[in-house]
């Protein structure tokens, strides 16, 4: 489906939400509604976009990979476009990705798709090693050391 139409399905959806709810509660609640939550999601992104930046900081220093803040921090950046956008919809979709756990949900499904993507398979690390499921046993000579000679 072309990014055209599923923005075209998005706006009719999102009009469809504002008209019920005004319908429900009235315009001016409608309206206090949704300023209500795109203050509470400005809130809640700068909270969490400090919280990521001091995290990423922290990763740098400490010399681990940084690609789960990195991550994080461009779903960041897409509640924060999605809180821009007036209507309920999109605030709720800006919410669940400012909330850590959903976007922890998010991230690594982004995560494990683009390493997919570029033939990448990612294990976990312990120790600075490899744990992989099926570990390859390699039957190699054993060398003995040498023992001085008698004299």
């Amino acid at each position: 489906m072309p990014v055209f139409a599923l923005l075209l399905i998005a706006v009719v959806a999102e009009f469809a939400v504002i008209i019920a709810v005004g319908e429900a509660v009235g315009a001016l609640w409608t309206i206090l509604l949704l300023i209500a939550v795109s203050m509470a999601g400005v809130a809640l992104l700068r909270r969490q976009g400090t919280r990521t930046l001091t995290s990423f900081t922290e990763a740098l220093r400490a010399r681990r990979d940084p690609s789960p803040e990195m991550a994080d921090g461009m779903l960041i950046g897409v509640a924060a476009a999605l809180v821009l956008f007036p209507g309920f919809l999109t605030d709720v979709a800006a919410l669940l990705l400012l909330f850590p756990p959903t976007r922890a949900v998010v991230r690594k499904r982004l995560l494990t798709r683009a390493a997919a993507r570029r033939g990448v398979v990612r294990h976990d690390v312990v120790d600075g090693e490899v744990v992989e499921d099926d570990p390859i046993i390699i039957d190699a000579p054993t060398i003995e050391p040498r023992r001085p000679a008698d004299n």
